[in-house]
């Protein structure tokens, strides 16, 4: 099973980045280009394009991701990958096995309790069925 979780910025902190936006990509015109040449003109569109990523989260509904977060649960494993490309790491969930075998562990602990004859019948059927519903 594969889940995805989109990751965009918010529309205030996108605005603010399109203000900014703006301001260096004047700088840029202005003042980077005339100096230094073909690094102004890498430069200013750099700064065109973080500032039209900026408007198109801040202003529209068709926002642009700054990560995917995609979880691949198989079986006991999670593995997380950031589409980002910054971070990709897996860890264990609660597995199911020890959580069996402290069902199981429990259950045998109440047989034991009804065997020694330490509780009745009805108290072991109902510990049992509330043993059982938490899974």
């Amino acid at each position: 099973m594969s889940k995805k979780i989109h990751v965009r910025p918010g529309k205030s902190q996108s605005r603010a980045g399109f203000v900014v936006g703006i301001l260096f990509c004047l700088i840029g015109v202005f003042m980077v280009i005339p100096i230094f040449g073909i690094f102004g003109i890498f430069w200013t569109a750099i700064a065109g394009w973080i500032t039209f990523s900026h408007y198109r989260n801040g202003f529209t509904n068709k926002q642009i991701d700054s990560q995917v977060i995609e979880i691949e649960e198989d079986g006991e494993d999670v593995t997380v990958t950031s589409h980002a490309g910054f971070r990709s790491y897996s860890y264990e969930t609660e597995n199911d096995a020890s959580e069996k075998e402290d069902v199981e562990e429990r259950l045998r602990k109440l047989q034991s309790l009804y065997d020694q004859a330490l509780i009745t019948r009805e108290e072991y059927e109902q510990k049992k069925k509330e043993i059982l519903e938490e899974l």
